[in-house]
């Protein structure tokens, strides 16, 4: 896998190849870092294009999705590009540089088109009952259709299984589909990636640790969906390339190139951004949510049991929550905003490109 230069201006971490190259570093005898939520918080938002949108352009989309971008909500990957990339229009989700597939946990995703293997890939199996599922799908499901796109339930009848199945058959990176929200997905599929499963796994691990670091092989199985085993597994090949870290919820593991960035001085945070509901900066488990929440009433209104809502960054901070209905977004913020507060999230709701939206946007507030 190529370096790509991030939002930071830096450049990417070095392939399998070039690490060892360059030698094993003995990383159990590197001293822990103390990193303060600050610190990690200010870190994510930086290589996460937050506090400064990047220039146009399809280099700024797959920067955008270098840890992919949920779509299970219709269109919340278009909200985090735009939340993230300048000009960004109720189209930009169609850009041919992207695809859409079921990703990470099976859940609908758009990642760049030149990224398909390690969202893909990234999440098969070596070898068992879930490897020889997914390829026997995959290989049954192209048979089938040929060259033809159809909705997933005729796709699911021709071969005689549950439509929601054929999930499995997105891991082998053969199987793309064009899901509009309330309608059904349409598949087809595309030759597979020239890409190894291993080194796949260990570039999405990678993408993972740059965009949610720090992280843990546990926080990364249940992120990926994948077993803790092979979780374990793969942060046991990068180990070499990872530095340990004390953080405010635990210990961790980040990049050994990153170590650098997360003591950078911070920059100077947006003044409002509006999340959408499974962005990438709050799609945390366990006590990672301690660390962007650190009031528990308040994440219990930010991570619900149903579906979750958008969150109201301001000034780098999650400061409440917002929901759309139609061309009505209402936000309910956890503390008094300033007039330049409220201006700035109005400005940011006003700006969202809503496909099929043809009103101008009204925020309301929720006392």
């Amino acid at each position: 896998m190529s370096a790509l230069s991030r939002p930071d201006g830096t450049k990417g971490y070095r392939s399998t190849a070039e690490t060892q190259r360059a030698g094993p570093r003995n990383t159990m005898t590197t001293a822990r870092l103390d990193l303060t939520r600050e610190e990690i918080l200010a870190f994510r938002r930086r290589v996460g294009a937050l506090d400064e949108r990047l220039p146009r352009g399809r280099r700024s989309l797959r920067v955008a999705a270098w840890a992919g971008l949920q779509d299970s909500m219709p269109r919340a990957a278009l909200l985090s590009i735009h939340a993230r990339v300048r000009g960004t229009a109720p189209s930009t989700w169609e850009d041919t540089s992207l695809v859409q597939i079921w990703g990470p946990r099976f859940s609908v995703f758009v990642v760049a088109a030149k990224d398909l293997a390690v969202f893909s890939l990234g999440r098969l199996s070596d070898a068992g009952r879930a490897r020889t599922r997914a390829e026997d799908l995959a290989a049954r499901l192209r048979a089938a259709l040929g060259d033809r796109r159809v909705l997933h339930e005729e796709a699911g009848r021709a071969l005689g299984v549950h439509p929601n199945s054929l999930r499995y058959a997105a891991q082998t990176g053969t199987v793309l589909i064009r899901w509009e929200g309330a309608r059904q997905a349409a598949v087809w599929t595309v030759p597979r990636p020239d890409t190894e499963p291993s080194e796949a796994r260990l570039e999405l691990a990678r993408r993972y640790l740059h965009v949610y670091g720090p992280a843990t092989a546990t926080s990364f199985a249940t992120w990926a969906g994948v077993g803790p085993a092979l979780a374990e597994a793969v942060f046991g090949e990068l180990r070499t390339s990872l530095v340990p870290v004390r953080t405010p919820v635990g210990d961790a593991w980040i990049l050994a190139a990153d170590a650098t960035s997360f003591r950078a001085t911070p920059r100077r945070a947006a003044p409002a951004r509006l999340l959408p509901s499974g962005d990438a900066y709050f799609l945390l488990q366990g006590r990672d949510r301690e660390l962007l929440v650190p009031d528990p009433a308040r994440r219990a209104a930010l991570w619900t049991s149903r579906v979750w809502p958008g969150a109201v960054l301001v000034g780098g901070e999650v400061v409440g929550t917002w929901r759309r209905a139609g061309a009505v977004v209402t936000a309910e913020c956890w503390r008094r905003l300033s007039r330049a507060e409220r201006d700035a999230v109005a400005a940011e709701a006003e700006s969202l490109p809503l496909p099929g939206v043809s009103h101008p946007v009204v925020l309301q507030w929720v006392r």
